[in-house]
């Protein structure tokens, strides 16, 4: 039995601690302002242990803020998702939010959302969130059941929120919870504000007592679930996207659908959305409807995984003869999409694939609804990892497109952007199955997105007779064949990714600014390279890159002279080194397995000689 904190700091006294002036200096931080006996435990058991390199690991670093907020492994450590953390996270968020509107009757009137999916401690890290900000004089909405991701965002925008917060891993293992913050314009945060944040967190990491105080949940005249008030309209803003032929449609057709949640909490809401644009029920996957944080039925509740991910799914689209499989990830906020073949197996579709059906779905939809309008005040966006298929559409269509860096974070701040120019944002996607149909939710949304899906695939059934498979043929032969390749290694050792890269930027002698200049013995020469952590741009005349730069992430882009694509990144939130590779064929150009096999000796190549999986030690895709 773990002893109260006051104990532990008596208890701590009398021990003999490190010797290394920093690391106990936080080890008594850690016990003097943690009150969660579960972390405090690890705290003093690993002191007793003298387990000074996990203490020294886990206290003397600071999870930050990455491409989807914070997220981390849940454990005791300042580098890892706590009570503690949370506490200081959100104290910091406070007093930032309070300096960035210093109006307190806008604290009171505005407020703050917050949501929480079915993880471990995600609705204990929402709850404590909340007891900060009640404290401070904020409204809180607090919802008062598992939601969606994209339900805290909505809210951000529907009630005039200063800002939100969702607790959640996404699709991480079941270890790990994260802390995805919102501003005031419904988009994630991006410069300055993440890192004004950081700072303010670290300003104000002593946690107050009332932090702790959950008794401000209970009888606080400004505490909200914001529920009722909010998720009947965007369940309206979805049908309002659909025009009433289309819901036509969908109430006849006899499509099957086969849904599964991934063990999450999206299937009360895809259920409601099915029902809102008049689809007939789903079959649910029975063994994961329910949300459980244990994710006991797949290995890794990631649809973007693929089959292995999906076994369940396949075997009850299988058994109930369903065309299609849709699949949220544990926060609904992705969505995967599998149809059947000719041959009665199922074809997983990329998220590249999938963002060039809804890309088209998207132009279609907004055409028929608005037949005189000027397409060329639309936009599209795409992650500059993702496929290049937007842009060929819009340099045909007439519609603007472009690229921002990795996450959505950057690609709705950009459709804010578009929107004030007067631009209509009719699309954004990234190949990690994200996707942002119209602009109510400024961030990816797999519960619209499978409302979309199914629609479009109605639709092409009623209308066209066509499958999805056959309708992404026929954007390819219109716009040219698309074929990419995305996949990863996994490296747990930081040392060691930072070689890699230090290498491909070293490449000539040690020299900067010298990267490999071929691939295969000189067979595939690169043209020019793109390196978005240091800065270079080798296409420029000043040799800058225009895109935003982070030299806290890895990231190098190589474009081949018959033009190939490849980036290489680190994962901002799992211990992944990525790879993205596409090649884009001409209308005219039908050879399409010449083109693949082309990108496949590439790929291949390329992972072998840049990342040298063998010499480094790193850990294929199992998939």
């Amino acid at each position: 039995m773990c002893q109260p904190t006051s104990q532990m700091i008596c208890q701590l006294k009398s021990m003999t601690l490190s010797g290394d002036k920093e690391l106990d200096d936080q080890i008594r931080k850690w016990i003097r302002w943690d009150r969660c006996p579960s972390t405090s435990c690890q705290i003093m058991d690993a002191v007793k242990d003298q387990d000074w390199e996990t203490l020294r690991k886990r206290l003397c670093n600071r999870i930050t803020f990455g491409t989807a907020g914070l997220r981390a492994c849940m454990r005791a450590g300042f580098d890892s998702m706590n009570e503690l953390v949370v506490i200081q996270a959100a104290q910091g968020l406070c007093q930032y939010i309070k300096a960035q509107y210093p109006n307190s009757e806008d604290w009171k009137e505005k407020g703050v959302v917050f949501g929480y999916d079915g993880r471990y401690n995600s609705q204990r890290f929402a709850e404590l969130s909340a007891v900060v900000f009640l404290n401070n004089d904020f409204r809180v909405y607090l919802f008062q059941r598992l939601v969606a991701t994209p339900f805290v965002p909505y809210t951000i925008l529907r009630l005039g929120c200063l800002a939100g917060v969702m607790v959640t891993a996404s699709h991480n293992p079941k270890e790990d919870n994260g802390y995805k913050v919102y501003w005031t314009n419904g988009a994630q945060i991006i410069p300055p504000h993440d890192a004004g944040i950081q700072q303010s967190i670290m300003d104000n990491l002593e946690p107050k007592p009332e932090s702790w105080d959950e008794t401000a949940l209970c009888c606080s005249d400004f505490l909200d679930d914001p529920y009722d008030a909010v998720v009947p309209f965007y369940y309206d803003a979805i049908k309002r996207s659909f025009s009433c032929q289309l819901l036509e449609m969908n109430g006849t057709c006899q499509i099957s659908f086969t849904y599964t949640a991934m063990h999450g909490v999206g299937y009360p809401y895809v259920k409601q959305a099915f029902e809102k644009v008049r689809l007939k029920p789903f079959i649910p996957v029975v063994e994961q409807v329910e949300a459980d944080p244990d994710f006991p039925t797949t290995p890794m509740p990631n649809p973007e995984e693929g089959k292995t991910s999906l076994q369940l799914s396949i075997k009850t689209a299988k058994q109930n003869k369903s065309e299609i499989i849709l699949a949220n990830d544990p926060d609904a906020d992705r969505l995967a999409v599998a149809e059947i073949g000719e041959n009665g197996n199922y074809t997983l579709f990329t998220g590249n694939k999938l963002g060039a059906l809804l890309g088209w779905w998207s132009l279609q939809n907004y055409k028929s609804r608005n037949p005189d309008a000027d397409v060329s005040k639309c936009a599209m966006i795409a992650s500059t990892v993702s496929s290049k298929i937007l842009g060929s559409m819009a340099k045909e269509e007439g519609f603007q497109f472009y690229e921002t860096l990795t996450g959505f974070k950057w690609m709705g701040n950009k459709a804010i952007e578009l929107q004030q120019a007067g631009n209509t944002v009719l699309f954004a996607f990234e190949e990690a199955i994200g996707f942002m149909v119209g602009t109510a939710v400024l961030d990816k949304d797999g519960v619209s997105a499978a409302a979309h899906v199914a629609t479009m695939a109605c639709y092409l059934r009623r209308t066209q007779c066509m499958t999805l498979q056959e309708k992404l043929r026929e954007i390819y032969e219109t716009y040219g064949f698309h074929e990419s390749v995305c996949s990863y290694v996994i490296c747990r050792c930081p040392s060691v990714i930072a070689r890699i890269f230090q290498r491909l930027r070293t490449f000539d002698d040690d020299k900067p600014d010298t990267y490999p200049t071929s691939i295969l013995n000189g067979t595939y020469e690169i043209a020019h390279v793109r390196d978005l952590t240091t800065g270079y741009d080798s296409s420029t005349s000043d040799k800058k890159a225009t895109l935003p730069t982070s030299s806290s992430s890895q990231m190098i882009t190589f474009t081949f002279k018959n033009g190939v694509v490849v980036t290489l990144r680190t994962s901002g939130t799992e211990p992944k080194m990525k790879y993205y590779a596409e090649i884009v064929g001409k209308p005219e150009e039908k050879n399409w397995l010449k083109l693949t096999n082309t990108l496949n000796t590439m790929v291949e190549a390329i992972v072998d000689e840049f990342y040298q999986p063998a010499k480094n030690n790193l850990e294929r895709k199992k998939d």
